[in-house]
């Protein structure tokens, strides 16, 4: 059987990356360019300055992939590439670029859904097992994900509002903390006491999520505090705050299991790196027998390896894309 190199292309926030991947398992080469020193002065991601940063880089990192990976595009089967959702300014850089590349070498071109991505990035680490369960968590999403088979995307519930990983960015801005967030405030949860009273967020049976409100708690909080004089215990409010979030995200997710009768349960996207969410996840799987996945810090974020996997799989399938194709910011995952 012939292998098959998937060159992927991810540019849906402010990453630029490229990524070769064969039979959608082996990562071969990827390259990553972040654009988190730029955005750290604004406190968040900028889609002008990200979306000109892209152009910039996109050609360099493309470059420097092919020459880690010692290989042409000739030798490449096919091009799949982030589509959407995302930031539509970055996501133009990165289908344009798809685009020219499928024409130049008559190459088929592949369109992969981003969340879709981050499902798969877990499969450059173990061989997704079916039936299965997908907690996405990122900067844009939180989304329960139920798979039967491969490229079979069954939608439970998700996020009414802000999404988990924009919750920590929020929050950490308005405790002062350097973005992005999340990573600051989970290792200041490591050593924090559970000490301020934070809601939990759409307590309720349904697989839907809601972090708006406990955003505003935590606004709400520091803001009384402060005109009463009070210092805020940032590590106390940290511990307080991941652990109302560990609490509903693995509440919902674990009674997912139970009804779909699933033993699989994989972790994806950006926030999937917090130690606090990933070590919760393994004391409860362990306890009730469920076969547990989570991706390696470098496949958690956005990368193009990511999206090369699940490429594999669509391409597979015969899903393509013409010349036509436009990215779109926003967009269901099937």
């Amino acid at each position: 059987m012939k292998d098959i190199y998937i060159l992927g292309i991810e540019s849906s926030c402010d990453e630029t990356s490229f990524s070769i991947v064969k039979n959608g398992t082996e990562e071969i080469a990827t390259v990553i360019s972040s654009q988190i020193d730029i955005h750290k002065n604004y406190g968040g991601v900028v889609p002008e300055i990200a979306s000109r940063a892209h152009i910039k880089n996109i050609t360099f990192v493309l470059e420097e992939c092919l020459e880690k990976a010692n290989m042409t595009m000739e030798e490449i089967d096919a091009i799949a590439v982030t589509y959407g959702p995302g930031l539509i300014g970055s996501l133009l850089v990165g289908v344009e670029a798809a685009k020219t590349l499928a024409y130049l070498y008559n190459k088929p071109l592949v369109p992969v859904h981003h969340i879709s991505g981050h499902i798969y990035a877990n499969n450059l680490v173990k061989r997704l097992e079916f039936p299965l369960i997908a907690l996405v968590i990122s900067g844009g999403h939180t989304e329960l994900i139920y798979m039967d088979k491969d490229y079979s995307f069954k939608k439970l519930g998700g996020t009414l509002d802000d999404a988990v990983g924009e919750c920590y960015d929020k929050v950490g801005r308005v405790i002062d903390v350097e973005y992005p967030g999340g990573p600051i405030i989970d290792k200041m949860a490591s050593i924090g006491k559970h000490t301020y009273d934070l809601p939990i967020p759409l307590n309720d049976d349904s697989y839907n999520f809601s972090f708006s409100g406990l955003k505003s708690a935590v606004i709400n909080l520091v803001h009384n505090e402060k005109q009463r004089g009070n210092n805020i215990r940032k590590e106390d409010l940290a511990k307080s705050f991941q652990d109302v979030v560990v609490d509903v995200l693995t509440k919902k997710t674990m009674h997912a299991l139970k009804e779909y009768n699933v033993k699989n349960l994989i972790l994806a996207g950006g926030v999937a790196a917090n130690k606090g969410i990933r070590n919760k996840f393994q004391e409860l799987c362990e306890e009730n027998k469920i076969n547990y996945t989570f991706p390696s810090i470098k496949y958690a974020t956005d990368n193009a390896a990511m999206i090369a996997s699940s490429g594999y799989y669509a391409f597979k399938l015969g899903r393509r894309a013409d010349l036509t194709l436009n990215p779109l910011s926003t967009d269901e995952l099937k």
